[in-house]
């Protein structure tokens, strides 16, 4: 077991205070031999075989506005996707720069890191995943859905990570699931791309979903996230409710009447900035 000295603790408290400052809303800590613990994906994609020089991984996450997000498809979500993506990238950035004044290796892992959504299309796996890593880091478990749910925010949150020589204490993973499998996510899929039900993570055809980004992606409404708007879980649901309801019966409701006064304000940001998805 490593002993951490109390200038390694500091750093930790720096860390987090300084990315909250920046408008990140969580922050974990987790050792790159994690990875090999788990063994949840092929050693290529560890860190520590990347970069070996790396000794922590650091994943910082930012909450999606659920209003914001139950529009979708739409430029309003597309607009918080774009910015959240903004706010990781610079504090990543920062924090990174920050560690290297400090004498430090550091680097960050861009959030999404894919030149165009064609090119998941074609391979649909990123080279470095961020919801694992804030899994070692103790920010959530991973869902039905394939995302990290997360207590505060559900699965409603975008990640992105900086990798460093420095060693930090580690956060605890939770060794709870969050994730209840009441498959909303599998019943509202607009490209019905969960093949499974009998596991807690499902099988997925990732390319049908990739396919369904890229039509989004031209009618500039991208990205989906219908998944993680019918989610129940995560705190932020004690702000703004869940009807389920609501959720299920939205593709046959539009279907038979798209001026449906329940839907009347998802439909009129869909309506605006973005074209119709062919």
């Amino acid at each position: 077991m490593t002993n951490f000295t109390n200038k390694s603790y500091q750093l930790k408290f720096n860390i987090v205070d300084k990315a909250k400052d920046l408008g990140i809303n969580l922050v974990g800590f987790a050792p790159v031999d994690r990875w090999g613990k788990f063994e949840e994906t092929s050693a290529e994609y560890y860190p520590q075989n990347i970069w070996p020089e790396m000794k922590t991984v650091i994943v910082f996450a930012t909450q999606i506005f659920l209003p914001m997000l139950e529009t979708t498809p739409s430029v309003v979500y597309s607009e918080l996707y774009n910015t959240t993506n903004r706010v990781l990238d610079e504090t990543a950035y920062k924090i990174a720069n920050y560690l290297n004044t400090l004498g430090h290796q550091a680097i960050f892992f861009p959030r999404d890191c894919y030149g165009d959504i064609s090119v998941l299309v074609r391979k649909p796996v990123a080279a470095f995943s961020h919801v694992l890593a804030a899994k070692y880091a103790g920010l959530g478990t991973i869902g039905y859905n394939h995302t990290l749910l997360t207590k505060e925010f559900g699965p409603r949150v975008r990640l992105v990570s900086v990798l460093t020589n420095a060693v930090i204490p580690p956060d605890q993973v939770i060794k709870k699931d969050l994730c209840i499998k009441c498959e909303m996510c599998r019943k509202c899929c607009p490209t019905s791309s969960f093949e499974t039900t009998e596991n807690l993570v499902a099988d997925m055809n990732k390319t049908r979903c990739a396919e369904y980004h890229a039509k989004l992606k031209s009618a500039y409404c991208y990205p989906c996230g219908v998944c993680i708007k019918v989610c129940p879980i995560g705190d932020d649901r004690k702000i703004y409710g869940y009807d389920s309801k609501k959720y299920l019966n939205e593709r046959k409701a539009l279907e038979k009447n798209i001026n449906d006064p329940e839907y009347a304000g998802w439909v009129h940001c869909r309506d605006h900035g973005s074209n119709p998805i062919e």
